[in-house]
């Protein structure tokens, strides 16, 4: 019976220390944000919107650039939970986060930051000369914000979405073509929009125990530089189209048949922050929200209809990539 019981225990432990290596594997992966790597997949690709950048060698650069601004991000994570962990265990969802809740060491975070450190470096080292500035710009952007920006009301999302259009910089750069203006306001504002929603979730929670620099908004504030930011990116994305989509021939018609989808999709999402007070986690409204997926998705379909007819181009492109 003894015996029995020894072995018994014997498997409860080996039991639990396999849930232990497991849940450290998570926290470790938790650490590097893997849901949030899409903002890094869907705006640093979006010079590929332009036929001018399907080459094979810009193609390879852009996919580049992707993996380069992924490290980076990683890099910001690490910092930002490490420098934030205090203020983190005030918050009720951040606490749970795996340096906050002290479920992962200090040592460890350091040991894993130089390892993504050295593959960042590894990948600026084999870039093309020039092509890396964006990059940089985008981590010492988040060194001023680490240092001092994020306090300051405005400024500290404005910081935030500047790191946004630098993703889109990034990709234009690698590639190798021309920067669409418009389509960078566009970033720009939605991402001025969905960071004012979070903050209006922020404050409605918790306040400013959290983040200092919600000491200077209020909830009415959001309210209105939401309704401002939303006619912002409503604007620039309909004169992209307009002005600088490259489908020329279909530019006026891609603006009229999107008007009435981007409304729906900005209006949509002001109304999961105003009526329904979400909007806490950006990422996830728009994944999860079904009305916004489908209305995106929607929009999506209907801008990739016409980039399809913008057919001689895009055909021009392919076969250059033989002559390349």
């Amino acid at each position: 019976m003894d015996i029995a019981e020894s072995a018994k225990e014997g498997r409860e432990d080996g039991d639990r220390r396999k849930h232990r290596r497991a849940g450290r594997v998570r926290d470790i992966c938790s650490l590097a944000r893997p849901a949030h790597w899409t903002k890094t997949l869907l705006v640093v690709p979006l010079a590929l919107l332009d036929p001018a950048a399907w080459s094979g060698t810009a193609l390879e650069r852009v996919g580049w650039a992707v993996v380069v601004f992924v490290l980076a991000s990683m890099l910001v994570y690490l910092v930002n939970d490490t420098v934030d962990r205090r203020l983190d265990r005030l918050h009720a969802t951040k606490r749970n986060r795996p340096l906050a809740a002290g479920r992962v060491s200090f040592p460890l975070v350091v040991s894993y930051g130089l390892v993504v450190t050295s593959g960042f470096g590894v990948l600026v080292l084999v870039a093309p000369h020039g092509t890396s500035w964006p990059v940089f710009g985008y981590l010492l952007l988040n060194v001023a914000y680490s240092c001092g920006l994020k306090h300051s009301p405005l400024l500290d999302i404005g910081a935030v979405s500047a790191g946004f259009v630098l993703r889109a910089v990034q990709g234009y750069v690698a590639a190798g073509i021309h920067i669409a203006g418009w389509l960078l306001l566009t970033i720009f504002a939605g991402s001025l929009l969905l960071l004012l929603g979070k903050r209006r979730r922020e404050l409605l929670e918790v306040g400013a125990a959290h983040r200092p620099s919600l000491r200077g908004y209020t909830v009415e504030l959001t309210n209105h530089l939401l309704l401002l930011t939303g006619v912002l990116c409503l604007t620039s994305a309909l004169a992209y189209l307009l002005t600088e989509a490259p489908i020329a021939p279909h530019r006026q018609a891609a603006m009229l048949i999107s008007a009435p989808f981007a409304l729906y999709a900005i209006s949509r999402y002001l109304q999961v922050v105003l009526v329904m007070d979400g909007g806490g986690d950006p990422v996830k409204t728009l994944l999860r929200d079904r009305a916004l997926v489908v209305a995106v998705a929607l929009w999506a379909v209907t801008l990739g209809a016409f980039f399809a007819m913008n057919e001689p181009a895009a055909i021009s492109a392919i076969r250059s990539w033989g002559v390349r």
